[in-house]
């Protein structure tokens, strides 16, 4: 939910609506960018895109919005929707509302804080931040704790899709506020996250409870029995991690990775839980059937001329290495771009490279979301800054030679009627283009970012 006093979502822009966008590059090498969409918002439609979209095998985009959609005072409802390309080149992009969350009054969830993921029939899951059946309260009322959800379609063109409440969390010792995407694993287990909860931690926020876990839903084994949740690491602040904002990645050994916001070292615009860090964690028997171990790879240090605030979780390149964006810190204290790679000299230790630091100036920085890695290995992803204040789209070009990645402003968002604070993770199509979210505009939208050289990738 997004509590008019909750001091988690005060990121929204007042009187702004989301988009989805879309960027290409012709011929020209220019890339050209599409609003597909904008949200109305409102009892019909969602506003505020909660993340980024995802494709189906149909090439529909699905995600999810944080608010809109219906009343669930105290909290914000928030929706998932599809977008169905159009028949006729030129002709718009048409949205569909699948699911209008009805919050904890109902023991449905409410104000979704990550986007979707989609399985290979077509089923998609996600999280909703609060509601649920649980016994969370904040500011003096009853919100409900969060929820996991999976939303499935009819199996006919046009029919109604159903929603299950796969996991209600109960008290925040299971978890508190899912935050970002989930993930699979090969035997169907879901991971994510929760900003708070845990059972550990007592000096992370004020409102909330605890500094934040990490879970495993695991299916049931016999059909319509229940999901299974097992927190598998509650954070402690400190110089562990604080706040995991979602975005984990699985390895091939069934090894998880993420990042935290705070924790670590200190910092002082954190009040002392720390600059964040970059964290693993393994079972001992890596089969998800005993206890897990944390290990910090990396804790942010700022006075180092590092990153601070780590955002958007962690990908992994062709090398095994992962890549992150934080939000500040670095050589003028606008964020960096980074890698972590398993260190050759110390077993278990690992190596930080800063790829790129933020200026300030015509890039201005502060990336809110993680970054995609195309086929030829070259990132990209997104600020809120730029010339119009209102964000960029951009691309580090991987070097030759030991030169410096190279950093290009693919483009820049103009504000109304175009999109406004993107802050969700980019996909790419079959073509190349490039599709994300964006949190302020006249109307929310979503866009396109397309070029037809896939040679730049």
């Amino acid at each position: 939910m997004t509590h008019r006093s909750d001091p988690r979502f005060k990121t929204h822009l007042p009187l702004m609506c989301l988009l989805v966008l879309a960027l290409a590059c012709p011929a020209s090498a220019e890339w050209k960018e599409k609003v597909l969409y904008s949200f109305q918002g409102g009892i019909g439609d969602g506003e505020y895109p909660a993340g980024g979209v995802v494709f189906d095998k149909a090439g529909n985009l699905y995600g999810a919005t944080t608010e809109g959609g219906g009343e669930c005072l105290p909290a914000q409802c928030g929706t998932v929707f599809q977008l169905a390309p159009p028949a006729k080149k030129g002709d718009p992009w048409t949205e569909t509302v699948l699911w209008v969350f009805k919050g904890n009054g109902s023991g449905d969830g409410n104000t979704p804080a990550g986007s979707v993921i989609i399985d290979s029939s077509g089923n998609l899951y996600g999280t909703t931040g609060y509601g649920g059946t649980g016994d969370c309260v904040l500011i003096g009322e009853k919100v409900g704790c969060g929820t996991v959800y999976e939303l499935s379609p009819s199996g006919e063109k046009g029919g109604a899709w159903t929603e299950a409440v796969l996991y209600s969390f109960p008290t925040a010792k299971q978890g508190y506020l899912p935050n970002g995407n989930l993930v699979f694993d090969k035997a169907g287990n879901l991971y994510g996250a929760t900003m708070f909860g845990g059972g550990y931690g007592t000096t992370c926020d004020a409102f909330y409870q605890y500094c934040g876990a990490v879970f495993q839903l695991s299916p049931p084994k016999k059909k319509g029995g229940k999901w299974t949740e097992k927190v598998l690491h509650g954070f402690r602040g400190a110089r562990d991690g604080a706040n995991p904002n979602g975005g984990l990645v699985l390895d091939g050994k069934g090894t998880i990775y993420g990042t935290t916001s705070a924790g670590g070292f200190n910092c002082p615009h954190h009040s002392g839980q720390g600059c964040g860090t970059v964290f693993s964690l393994k079972s001992a028997n890596n089969k998800g059937q005993s206890e897990w171990s944390e290990t910090v790879l990396h804790r942010f240090d700022p006075g180092q001329s590092d990153g601070a605030s780590p955002s958007g979780g962690v990908v992994f390149d062709s090398k095994s290495r992962l890549c992150g964006v934080t939000r500040t810190g670095g050589q003028a204290g606008y964020g960096t771009v980074f890698r972590l790679a398993p260190s050759s000299g110390l077993a278990g230790a690992w190596t930080e490279t800063l790829l790129y630091s933020f200026t300030g100036q015509q890039d201005i920085g502060s990336p809110q979301a993680g970054l995609t890695l195309s086929a030829k290995g070259n990132l990209f992803g997104t600020t809120i800054g730029g010339p119009y204040s209102s964000g960029i789209v951009f691309r580090l070009v991987r070097p030759v030679r030991g030169r410096s990645w190279a950093f290009t402003d693919l483009y820049s968002l103009r504000g109304s009627p175009d999109g406004h604070y993107p802050a969700a993770t980019l996909i790419f199509d079959a073509s190349g283009n490039l599709y994300g979210t964006t949190q302020g505009a006249a109307m929310r939208e979503t866009a396109r970012f397309s070029r037809s050289h896939l040679r730049l990738r």
